[in-house]
């Protein structure tokens, strides 16, 4: 945004007899593609970005608390073919994208722009029925304060393959390939033998292509010289798509397979809640 309003400016904004004033969204998806929406009936250019005309989303009570409660509001829309669809919301397009909502002078948006709210998308749920909508939770900025700052224990690792933490290089464990066969919960890859589709359990796939681009799937097991995922995959054959090696967590796995004991994140030798089990006449 080009300008910040301040709450003054606000208020002698709507003290008037007429005001001039819109709402105005700004999404930005963890794939990167950035969205704009606005109340008023003709589209805005704020910040840059075009905000198409949606008068049918709206917000619930914008609250803002000076507490360390969570700040949550409900976005409430119509599914469009053009901008936001049941098929993106379905395959987590949205989940967890930035958003801010702002008030803006429809006659000058980039003069000022007062924020109202912003965080992230959490839970979304689509209507049925030919006229269906979408309600999404905005969760606000106190919400990271919910979570769990310390790790418990865990005799599996908590680090994610190649993150800072692993330090598993992932050069040479990630492969781009296209789509051989589809079953839906099935896919072969060209050139991927039956002796390479193991190493990718508990790996990601990754669509370069086609409608479902820049969507993952995980991949949870292998069958021949197929990948196993977790949910189905409409793609068609000759999609593009990034697989990349999985990691099951264990601590023989890392040792053996990957050579990374040192960094391990576990903790596999501490006895676990069954101990008094193991052990007859205690």
């Amino acid at each position: 945004m080009s300008g910040q309003g301040s709450p003054a400016a606000l208020g002698a904004a709507l003290a008037g007899e007429l005001t001039f004033l819109a709402l105005c969204w700004r999404i930005v998806r963890s794939d990167g593609v950035a969205l704009g929406f606005t109340t008023h009936d003709a589209p805005l250019w704020v910040g840059g970005l075009r905000h198409a005309s949606a008068p049918g989303m709206a917000p619930s009570a914008v609250v803002s608390g000076s507490g360390l409660d969570a700040d949550t509001m409900e976005i409430e829309g119509g599914l469009s073919s053009a901008e936001v669809t049941a098929a993106d919301l379905a395959a987590g397009r949205y989940d967890g994208a930035a958003v801010r909502l702002t008030l803006v002078d429809w006659r000058d948006p980039d003069g000022g722009a007062q924020l109202l709210a912003q965080g992230t998308i959490g839970a979304v749920a689509i209507g049925s029925g030919a006229d269906a909508g979408f309600t999404a939770t905005l969760r606000g900025p106190t919400a990271v304060l919910e979570a769990v700052a310390v790790e418990a224990y865990s005799p599996e690792c908590r680090a994610e393959l190649g993150d800072a933490r692993c330090r598993v290089a992932l050069r040479g464990r990630t492969r781009r390939g296209r789509i051989a066969a589809n079953t839906g919960n099935a896919v072969a890859i060209e050139g991927l033998g039956p002796g390479d589709v193991a190493f990718y359990t508990d790996g990601r796939l990754r669509l370069l292509d086609g409608a479902d681009a820049g969507t993952e799937r995980r991949i949870i097991g292998s069958d021949a010289e197929r990948l196993l995922l977790d949910t189905s995959l409409s793609a068609a054959i000759g999609v593009a798509v990034e697989i990349l090696q999985g990691c099951d967590k264990r601590f023989a796995t890392c040792r053996d397979r990957f050579a990374n004991a040192a960094n391990f994140r576990g903790e596999p030798h501490v006895p676990g809640g069954d101990l008094l089990t193991r052990f007859g006449g205690l």
